[in-house]
């Protein structure tokens, strides 16, 4: 009952909000006096007790807006060059019904000895088209470095040393394979 005060009174959440509980991502479909039922992204539903949202953080992707920054993360090798991928990206973005406008970009977020991390970021007007525009600009971005760049896809990169007597075996003697 206490736990039902709280909710109405603080409002974290209301009909149709996006919400991530328990690692699920789906939208408040129902608010009892006892129990919330959440709509999962596969159409299953997950019920959970009032006290549980009192009781452990949640995320609400709309809570004041439904606008969100999408990300989507590609690995290349260091030979890759960048503005061909941000044109690739805006080209996506403003061929795309999800894209509101605000934002596609490119940034290299990490790099390691095998190739750069980059990740694009785009804008949606809520969760659900964010997702397929994440999905559509993946894939877009792929396309290119496949059809375009083939040779810059990520790579494992080995170095042979020649021995210093090509007379000597490669093992000790009785340590073979």
């Amino acid at each position: 009952l206490f736990a039902g005060l709280q909710i109405a009174l603080t409002q974290p959440m209301r009909i149709d909000d996006v919400v991530i509980v328990e690692g699920e991502w789906g939208w408040i479909e129902e608010i009892k006096a006892t129990y919330v039922v959440v709509r999962i992204w596969d159409e299953r539903r997950l019920v959970l007790p009032l006290q549980w949202f009192i009781d452990h953080p949640f995320q609400n992707w709309t809570r004041y807006s439904s606008r969100l920054i999408g990300s989507v993360y590609w690995w290349v090798d260091y030979r890759m060059p960048l503005q061909p991928i941000r044109d690739e990206i805006k080209r996506a973005c403003e061929g795309a019904p999800e894209w509101d406008g605000r934002l596609a970009m490119l940034q290299v977020t990490d790099s390691t000895e095998r190739g750069i991390q980059l990740r694009a970021l785009v804008t949606a007007p809520d969760a659900p088209r964010a997702w397929d525009l994440r999905c559509r600009v993946r894939e877009a971005v792929i396309d290119m470095i496949q059809r375009d760049y083939p040779d810059y896809l990520p790579r494992l990169r080995t170095e042979l040393h020649s021995s210093s007597s090509a007379a000597e075996p490669p093992y000790p003697e009785g340590d073979g394979p």
